[in-house]
């Protein structure tokens, strides 16, 4: 647990590819695939910056934000 609160402390987020592109316009896919996702289910954690931020909020059909 106090590896969980020391990870968000340092200002990283992490995100879960949740539900497959294939159906979603091409933008989409290249927002998925710049979060760094390769593989559905997968979790990434990036800079918990305004830009990674906005490309999450450009797909939240697809990820979603895991604590």
């Amino acid at each position: 647990m106090s590896a969980t609160k020391s990870k968000q402390a340092t200002g990283k987020i992490r995100i879960q590819w949740f539900r497959s592109a294939i159906a979603s316009p091409v933008k989409h896919k290249k927002v998925v695939k710049g979060l760094g996702f390769t593989k559905l289910n997968q979790i990434v954690e990036r800079e918990d910056s305004p830009s990674i931020r906005g490309m999450v909020q450009k797909i939240p059909h697809l990820v979603k934000i895991v604590a």
